[in-house]
């Protein structure tokens, strides 16, 4: 039990707290005014429309897909499903918010934040070719589970606009260009050229803090104290979630450590990607900040033992 305690110990202060720091610097600096939400805002864009695809197109363009274990994947997806479903049913019936708001909101109960928080802390504890599990998670939220909510989020957004017009719109956002080039790419088996990779990552390398930071200041304008509906999707996200991922990969056979790194990935934070979709289109965030900021700190402990 001492050893349990003192490698949970250097987990959290090795790997887990670095990364969280982050966003404790920029909760920090926007509370005693040092940085504003405007110029927040200007961080956030920068990461979310520059920095964002310079770490997604490596990834996914380089990732060898041959090593996922899919069914695992696909478990870990139906679970998404599932909770997110019920989670936009609490919000619109429950608790009578907008759909956009539900939509968001419900992104906060399964979408973690695996590609700007999870990874890198796997990262730092498994290594480079250790943490498959979590770089496999990382692919699918960062290609079809962000695409989705980002395509579905604008046009929620936009329905008033007409189809051609909404296309247009999305076929020119970086994000979405990032992941179908690297998806393309990788199914062509197209490597790209190093010097150019070298780029990607030095740019990409930033997308985490920036964001993070971002995310800190952006939470430092907003009220902590927990009501109801905060208390009830921030347990959905710590409590439910995990659970229901847990439940199905009871499904099929597959090595455990891809049903740890996956229970891993779920018990992780809320994204911080429906905080920054929120603010990029306008959307009340007084519920989805709280949800994350609740969720970063409640995970720190839990995230630790898991680990």
């Amino acid at each position: 039990m001492v050893w349990r305690f003192a490698k949970l110990f250097q987990v959290l202060t090795h790997d887990i707290l670095p990364i969280f720091s982050m966003m404790a610097l920029g909760f920090m600096m926007g509370r005693f005014q040092v940085v504003s939400k405007m110029e927040a805002t200007t961080l956030n864009r920068i990461a979310f429309l520059f920095l964002q695809p310079a770490l997604i197109f490596p990834l996914v363009n380089g990732v060898d897909l041959t090593a996922f274990q899919f069914d695992g994947i696909a478990l870990y997806g139906l679970a998404q499903l599932v909770v997110f479903g019920a989670a936009v049913l609490v919000c619109l019936y429950v608790f009578k918010c907008t759909l956009i708001e539900s939509w968001l909101l419900a992104m906060t109960t399964v979408f973690v934040n695996s590609l700007l928080y999870i990874w890198p802390i796997s990262l730092l504890m498994y290594g480079v070719d250790g943490n498959l599990p979590i770089k496999a998670i990382v692919v699918w939220d960062a290609t079809f589970t962000f695409a989705f909510f980002i395509i579905t989020t604008d046009l929620l957004v936009n329905r008033g606009q007409s189809a051609g017009k909404s296309l247009m719109r999305l076929a020119k956002n970086p994000v979405l260009v990032a992941i179908a080039l690297g998806m393309c790419t990788n199914a062509l088996g197209l490597k790209t050229p190093e010097p150019v990779l070298t780029a990607f990552k030095f740019a990409g390398a930033g997308a985490a803090p920036l964001t993070l930071f971002a995310l800190g200041v952006f939470l430092s304008a907003h009220g902590v104290v927990p009501t109801t509906k905060i208390t009830a999707f921030t347990a959905i996200k710590l409590f439910v979630f995990p659970l229901v991922v847990a439940a199905f990969l009871y499904i099929g056979e597959r090595p455990d450590a891809w049903n740890d790194m996956l229970l891993l990935n779920a018990a992780g934070p809320a994204g911080a990607m429906a905080f920054a979709l929120a603010v990029l289109h306008g959307v009340r965030t007084d519920t989805i900040a709280p949800v994350i900021i609740w969720t970063s700190l409640l995970t720190l402990f839990s995230l630790a033992w898991l680990a």
